[in-house]
């Protein structure tokens, strides 16, 4: 992105830093709607009358700004910025109905555009909450880090419209003249905008320069404050047709919808494989389990020995691993989409996991470990980005009804419950693998629960079952392994999470087809409108794929945590 190639300037680690929030803008009915073309006509013009209120803000941000910039050069290129605004405004009327929409009714701001302006003012002013800023900005000094303020509070705006409506235009057919919001998605896609953009971003790199670590913490805070702020004025959009977003609001509590959300842990929840993480807890504490003087061959063994057990064990899982893939990727690609034919070749998965485990047993290391230890390291454990916070708003959510339960290999189901416990996540279901204890230390047995894919369709199937089935319901699994395939398919919406590339090759490999998340919920938003039908019930062999939880967050639960 031309904009982001300033070397270490704080423009671009702020958005570097932030950029992760746009999603919660991706995925709002508005972007969507628009990014499907079929927005309602009186939607967008709401949006431009509002939008308008943030212009008239921005000018007025600028002449401030202007009035607080001490060196000519920089009064001038915020003089340039403004004009740019002032030409929008001038032009406005011209560019709407050069889109092809009628111009829209003057109407007052809402009160989530008038929070984004009084913002935008009262940071062009000096007044910025939790700072003490002079009442009267009396030297250079005091006015110029205002100036730099105020920028801040620009900038993330500009750039995050370019890169938004970037986004969208990778979608578009560039044959097809049908879609109503080409010219205004191009219009924010060209290079003057972009252009300006850059100039705002590189105006603050200059403005900062001389700023305090404790000033440039301030821009950080007001840059940041304004993509929230910007999140919500699309959230709060009115959007009066059928939308695919947020999943949430498709099922309606008061005719018992019910959201069951599946999900895997290791390298889906966590940024870590839980195995590796037992392992080290058994290598590192082992002196203390075994000071009580037994003199089995394992109690001798030092934490050196059990690290070389545990790399042998490790290296003959990927081993094996491999060959049941490339055992697979040996038989013939299907034409179609084939679960049945996918069924049968994950059994193999079936046995070479039992085997594993057996030889996990076999070897003691996992004998010998507290349980207060595994609840420590879970309560320590790192998760992905954007999970707990995740979790915890669908646990609270009131207008909500969902269950969430976690399916997974993880041999220790306290280490799950563990990494949860903190916060506001209590009721999450877990259904893992156990190691067997007898007074709070661990046996070395597991006890086996799941240690297939077929066990974890099993397991869903199961749950499911247990439903009201008179009531409507909508399944999601999320999932990044290849023990989760089977279930992400027979889940109504099935979202991998990441790019492993050995799932993607074998589901490719029985036709199942993965689609970036936010392109597919485009293609769905068309469905809904052309058939007036929101039926989740997605094509067979179908996956949704996303980068991060604030996806997901975004997808089901829209705004921003």
């Amino acid at each position: 992105m031309g904009g982001m190639d300033v070397e270490g300037g704080i423009a671009r680690k702020l958005w570097n830093k932030f950029r992760s929030e746009s999603v919660f803008v991706n995925y709002t009915p508005f972007f969507v709607c628009v990014a499907a073309g079929n927005l309602s006509a009186d939607s967008f013009q709401h949006y431009i009358s509002q939008h308008v209120h943030l212009l008239n803000a921005f000018v007025h941000a600028y002449e401030l700004a202007e009035e607080c910039a001490d060196d000519d050069e920089d009064k001038q290129a915020i003089r340039k910025l403004r004009k740019y605004i002032q030409g929008k405004l001038n032009s406005n009327d011209s560019l709407v109905q050069e889109w092809g929409f009628e111009l829209p009714e003057e109407r007052i701001p809402t009160n989530t555009t008038i929070k984004y302006t009084d913002f935008l003012l009262a940071t062009a002013s000096g007044r910025i909450e939790g700072e003490r800023v002079p009442g009267k900005l009396a030297t250079p000094f005091e006015k110029t880090k205002v100036a730099a303020y105020t920028l801040g509070a620009i900038a993330p705006c500009m750039r995050l419209f370019a890169f938004m409506n970037k986004e969208i235009q990778a979608l578009l057919d560039p044959n097809d003249g049908s879609h109503i919001y080409k010219k205004w998605i191009g219009h924010y896609c060209s290079q003057n905008f972009e252009a300006y953009a850059f100039r705002i971003e590189e105006l603050l790199d200059t403005l900062s320069v001389t700023l305090t670590g404790e000033e440039l913490d301030v821009i950080e805070k007001v840059y940041h404050q304004s993509m929230r702020l910007e999140v919500e004025f699309f959230s709060s959009q009115p959007i009066i047709q059928e939308t695919v977003v947020p999943l949430s609001r498709t099922l309606d509590p008061a005719v018992g919808g019910e959201l069951f959300i599946f999900c895997d842990f290791d390298l889906t929840c966590a940024a870590f494989d839980s195995s590796a993480i037992l392992a080290e807890i058994a290598i590192i504490t082992r002196p203390k389990a075994d000071s009580g003087g037994s003199e089995t061959q394992l109690a001798r063994l030092s934490s050196a020995d059990l690290r070389s057990i545990w790399d042998v064990l490790s290296a003959r899982y990927t081993e094996e691993f491999e060959q049941c893939i490339e055992s697979i990727k040996t038989t013939e690609t299907a034409t179609s989409f084939s679960y049945e034919g996918l069924c049968e070749a994950l059994e193999q998965f079936a046995h070479f996991e039992k085997a594993a485990n057996s030889r996990v047993v076999q070897s003691g290391v996992l004998k010998g470990l507290n349980q207060e230890d595994i609840k420590r390291a879970g309560q320590g454990l790192i998760l992905q980005d954007g999970c707990k916070g995740f979790i915890g708003r669908i646990m609270k959510n009131e207008n909500l009804t969902a269950s969430l339960h976690v399916l997974s290999y993880c041999w220790c189901g306290d280490l799950i419950r563990s990494a949860f416990s903190t916060g506001d996540v209590k009721a999450l279901n877990v259904c893992s693998n156990e190691l067997a204890c007898e007074e709070s230390i661990t046996t070395g047995e597991i006890i086996k629960k799941l240690e297939s894919p077929m066990e974890k369709l099993q397991t869903f199937n199961n749950i499911l079952n247990n439903r009201d089935q008179d009531s409507q319901h909508l399944t999601v699994y999320i999932g990044g392994s290849v023990g989760d395939l089977l279930c992400m398919l027979k889940a109504d919406i099935g979202i991998m999470m990441g790019s492993n590339p050995t799932l993607r090759r074998l589901g490719e490999q029985f036709g199942v087809s993965f689609v970036p998340l936010f392109s597919g919920l485009v293609e769905k938003q068309r469905e809904v409108v052309e058939d007036s039908c929101s039926n989740w019930k997605k094509l067979s062999g179908t996956l949704y794929t996303v980068s991060s939880w604030d996806e997901i967050h975004a997808f089901i639960l829209g705004s921003s945590p």
